[in-house]
């Protein structure tokens, strides 16, 4: 069973920051789960929604923000009161490298809202070229994926999926089927399987839950409590 840090240790710090993952990795950590989007200037953000609202709450698009501006809009913090921001992608990754197995990157980029972001991405990790073998992309958008298949033969693709279609997944040459816990059925693992898809789940925090699906077969979780497993 595969564990991944979802956007982070995320249960005790704010998700997608460098707090949160410097805490996974501290906590032993090797394997992570981040959220990408283009800013103006061409820089890459960690963060998961579309919008600053639910994180700081500012109603402001990444998309109409450059990098500068990301020191504008604090994150709420519950957790320490430390002043944290919307990091970006390079000051993640020297974090997570030693160590690192998995880097699971999710290309938020549903109908191309960032036209280019998938070369921009692959053009920004040329810096770590070791990453190469251990990222894996994924996405619910699947012509992001597809033009990130173009730009990339062999990038590792895992379909995020709120509709499970085996056939999606085997036309972008995927690895793996990212699925919501309580969407995931024997049926959904036997199929993947059979066409040699490994099936990564989202988003368990408690033993139960991950004593179902670990018996349902499923390969890795996605959990906010990386540290309890």
């Amino acid at each position: 069973m595969i564990y991944f840090a979802h956007r982070g240790l995320s249960a005790l710090r704010v998700q997608n920051t460098v707090e949160s993952f410097a805490l996974a990795r501290e906590k032993g950590a090797r394997c992570y789960e981040l959220d990408v989007h283009l800013l103006k200037d061409g820089a890459l953000a960690v963060h998961h929604d579309y919008t600053l609202l639910g994180t700081t709450g500012a109603d402001v698009k990444l998309a109409d923000l450059t990098t500068q501006d990301l020191k504008k809009y604090p994150l709420r913090n519950r957790f320490t009161g430390t002043a944290l921001y919307v990091p970006l992608l390079e000051e993640i990754i020297p974090l997570i490298l030693p160590g690192l197995e998995i880097l699971n990157i999710e290309i938020k980029n549903d109908n191309n809202v960032y036209p280019g972001l998938e070369n921009v991405l692959l053009k920004r990790l040329e810096t770590w070229p070791q990453l190469a073998p251990k990222i894996l992309f994924s996405g619910f958008d699947q012509d992001s994926l597809a033009r990130l298949r173009a730009l990339n033969k062999n990038a590792r693709i895992g379909l995020l999926t709120r509709a499970f279609d085996v056939s999606k997944a085997l036309a972008l040459g995927a690895e793996s089927v990212h699925i919501n816990q309580i969407r995931l059925t024997q049926d959904i693992v036997r199929i993947c399987h059979q066409n040699k898809l490994k099936v990564y789940v989202y988003t368990v925090n408690t033993l139960p839950d991950k004593e179902r699906v670990e018996k349902m077969g499923a390969d890795g979780i996605f959990t906010d409590e990386v540290d309890r497993w």
